[in-house]
């Protein structure tokens, strides 16, 4: 019996990377590779990188170099860089670091079954190539698993927007659907392993435009009443959204749709219609505003989040009160808060950069105030009766622990309740990250 090699895969940034490397590790399951959490054990380690944050690269060949006595140790250990670093860096990662021996971006891991052959005939491998196949059809995948009962659906990828601050449309490339059968597909099977709630995702996911069956371009709103149909699933959700995309039929579901949860990530980004044009986010802070009454309207206890930028190139305080006032006016329950990092190849790199003491303090200001506004918005939640979604055992005994409609974790104190099931429960009390709940007859 052949004893199967070991795959160890550290997962860098956002949930698209969590499915990607999801999909790695069926893909070189097919090729007889089991998974590890400890990196020592491994016979070939993967990094599934982001670009995203400022000095990602460096980071990258920090974690590399400290994998360098593993190599050491064990010179048939194969190490990979995979993801948006692999595909800005390419030739570069292996030159600086002769230990890696592939690098693939994040258009290409389908072909890693062909990338291990060569590594196994002492070759090294590097594709960063946009190839116009579909990669998720060309994935070869070990015997399917039952899966948690919460999954991610990469339906969309790659962004048109060209944000003056982003990499995402050089390293995901132009926007690219997948087809509904083949994202229907994925669904029901994931449906038919456990799982009850699919999170779908794309860099501008509702720009969502796919085959439908009789060939005709499909919207998100459309993908998601598919969806809907899916038996054994229970839960639809999407991220991340742009509010350019944000169309009439996607408010409507929002309304109608019984599977879609009431809660929405839309970015901003910034408050201040001249930062916004710098930005080029093509849309302004009234606009955005417009989109968030008129989802209201259609759902009025939709919870949202978004993400802001403070320290932009030329952002003023003026231009920072802006984007405060905007964040009160929406009132977020969850919204995610940055330091603007330069990222070598964007426009706003060039660009006149806000003293770092001032764009630190901005940051302490503006989470401060989403703080708040999240902290309020969980004690409100206090009396009220959810559903709340099992997914994994509590700290203390009896203790389960699983997600409010709301994405709010929220604890229960009922040791009959199974992971996968949906439990009626009231809250009881607002905790800092977390809300406690009893079970409801």
């Amino acid at each position: 019996m052949t004893t199967p090699k070991k795959l160890f895969i550290k997962t860098y940034g956002c949930q698209m990377n969590v499915y990607d490397s999801e999909r790695m590790a069926e893909t070189l399951g097919g090729e007889g590779y089991v998974q590890t959490e400890v990196a020592e054990d491994a016979d070939m380690i993967l990094l599934n990188t982001c670009h995203i944050r400022e000095k990602a690269a460096e980071k990258v060949y920090s974690e590399l170099g400290r994998l360098k006595p593993l190599k050491a140790a064990k010179p048939d250990l194969k190490i990979g860089v995979a993801g948006c670093v692999a595909q800005a860096e390419g030739e570069e990662i292996m030159r600086r670091q002769p230990a890696v021996d592939l690098v693939v971006g994040p258009q290409t891991y389908h072909r890693l079954p062909q990338m291990e052959a060569a590594l196994r005939q002492g070759k090294k491998a590097l594709d960063t190539d946009f190839p116009e196949e579909d990669k998720f059809e060309k994935m070869k995948s070990r015997p399917k698993a039952k899966r948690a009962p919460s999954a991610f659906l990469t339906v969309q990828e790659g962004c048109d927007k060209f944000c003056a601050f982003c990499v995402v449309p050089y390293t995901r490339g132009a926007e690219v659907s997948r087809p509904v059968d083949r994202v229907l597909s994925e669904a029901r099977d994931l449906a038919s392993r456990g799982v009850r709630e699919i999170t779908l995702l794309g860099q501008n996911v509702n720009a969502y435009h796919g085959a439908g069956a009789d060939g005709s371009e499909k919207t998100l709103a459309d993908l998601i009443w598919a969806l809907n149909e899916v038996e054994g699933l229970e839960r639809i959700r999407f991220t991340t959204s742009h509010p350019n995309d944000m169309q009439d039929d996607l408010l409507q579901a929002h309304r109608d749709c019984p599977k879609l949860m009431p809660y929405l990530h839309l970015p901003v980004q910034s408050g201040s219609d001249k930062i916004l044009k710098r930005m080029n986010r093509s849309h302004t802070a009234e606009s955005y505003l417009q989109i968030i009454d008129r989802l209201r309207a259609a759902r009025p206890d939709i919870l949202l989040s978004g993400d802001f930028i403070v320290g932009f190139p030329e952002e003023t305080e003026e231009d920072f009160q802006a984007t405060l006032e905007l964040i009160r006016q929406v009132n977020y329950g969850y919204a995610y808060s940055f330091k603007y990092s330069t990222r070598p190849g964007t426009p706003a790199a060039e660009r006149a950069q806000v003293d770092p003491d001032e764009a630190d303090d901005r940051l302490q200001r503006i989470q401060a105030l989403i703080t708040e506004q999240q902290q309020a918005i969980q004690a409100s939640m206090v009396g009220r009766d959810l559903n709340v979604l099992i997914e994994k055992p509590g700290r203390f005994d009896g203790q389960m622990v699983g997600k409010s409609e709301y994405l709010h974790a929220v604890h229960i104190d009922d040791s009959t309740a199974k992971i996968g099931d949906i439990v009626p429960v009231r809250i009881t009390e607002a905790k800092r990250n977390s809300l406690a709940a009893v079970t409801r007859e």
